[in-house]
């Protein structure tokens, strides 16, 4: 079988031959290329050159960076802009929303130890400040671009399956892009009513996405707000984010998607929850010794039929941990398709910049092996 035919498989329901093999490889092949990567810009083409390193490797695809499967329009009202600075000669991007209510900005800045962009300055601070991101952000609209969605299907071929995003829910853009996690605590606390609204405004604006995504070419959409259960507890999910997960994979089971969520922090009840959905897939999963969970205690919590993507963590692909310690967690990980095919070999969230190149061989040939059904 393909990487592909693997990949689908498994979402399927079936047992493909052997264990799926795919990584998120972008950070670290932009880091040891020495290539910027903008958030600011949407690519509108597909990332050959990584790709490439893919196929070169034996190594699935599935994830398109950066990549715009879909345009984003606001109302008439709404001025959106993204500016570039440098501040102290490291570059800084804002993004600033203007309506007839007020004015946010949020900005992000390029750390180059790490190759990614920390938070400088969060936009959300004040009840009104929410207001301002409610009125912006339930007035959007979404526009197709499937054209680039089959270019990037087209590049990657066999070798794995895109996925296409759907973005983050409300409470993931106030976690993690507007407000922090610190801020929206308080804002649970001292304006439940207007975060409520707040919520459900532009989570309904949301599903408009969704039910365009639902008439998409893709056979799998991802979803998530980068779930952890320390940030995102079950009695948080339940309250703030799971009436819209449910009617998001509701509609895309409907339409005959898969859907895989995003989980690449703490695990335990982050996995049931996310599996309570109806969702197919948990991905990212990051297993211990960077997680809080063992690759038995992940399938435990699963269940049979949720989908486990994930396997060896970030810190097991650095030079400095031991080949012996990343070898062992890889068959760990592998084991588990004898309690169930429901399984994808991955990496925990993504390679790291920095790790050992050949341990992304070691890995592949570890699946080709000892990843056999």
């Amino acid at each position: 079988m393909t990487l592909r035919e693997r990949i689908l498989s498994v979402y399927r329901g079936e047992t493909p031959d052997a264990v799926p093999f795919m990584l998120d490889l972008s950070h670290w092949f932009y880091a040891r290329t020495g290539r910027p990567w903008d958030l600011s810009t949407a690519y509108e083409t597909p990332e050959l050159s990584l790709i490439k390193y893919h196929k070169s490797r034996g190594v699935g695809s599935y994830l398109a960076n950066l990549a715009s499967f879909y345009t984003v329009s606001y109302a008439d009202d709404v001025q959106v802009t993204a500016t570039k600075a440098d501040r102290g000669g490291v570059p800084e991007i804002t993004w600033r929303i203007e309506t007839p209510i007020g004015e946010i900005r949020r900005s992000r800045i390029w750390e180059p130890v790490t190759y990614a962009w920390g938070i400088s300055h969060w936009g959300i601070k004040t009840e009104d400040d929410l207001r301002v991101f409610a009125y912006a952000m339930s007035r959007r609209s979404f526009q197709p671009r499937w054209d680039r969605y089959q270019a990037w299907g087209d590049a990657v071929g066999d070798n794995g399956v895109v996925y296409l995003s759907a973005g983050y829910s409300a409470m993931g853009h106030l976690l993690h892009y507007w407000m922090g996690v610190e801020q929206t605590v308080f804002a649970a606390l001292d304006w439940p009513r207007t975060l409520h609204e707040t919520v459900d405004a532009v989570n309904a604006n949301t599903l408009e996405l969704v039910g365009l995504l639902a008439e998409s070419p893709a056979q799998i959409v991802s979803m998530g707000d980068n779930f952890s259960s320390d940030i995102q507890s079950p009695p948080f999910f339940d309250e703030w984010s799971r009436p819209y997960y449910e009617a998001a994979v509701t509609r895309l089971h409907a339409a005959g998607k898969h859907v895989s969520v995003h989980i690449d922090g703490r695990l335990r009840g982050a996995i049931r929850m996310i599996r309570e959905t109806g969702a197919d897939c948990g991905d990212a999963i990051t297993p211990t010794p960077m997680g809080d969970l063992s690759p038995a205690e992940c399938r435990a919590e699963a269940g049979a039929d949720f989908i486990l993507s994930g396997g060896v963590s970030p810190d097991l692909w650095l030079p400095n941990a031991s080949l012996e310690a990343f070898i062992s967690k890889a068959r760990e990980w592998l084991e588990l398709r004898r309690r169930s095919p429901r399984l994808i070999a991955n990496a925990g969230d993504q390679v790291p910049p920095g790790a050992d190149e050949d341990r992304i061989e070691i890995m592949r040939d570890l699946v080709e092996e000892e990843g056999k059904y």
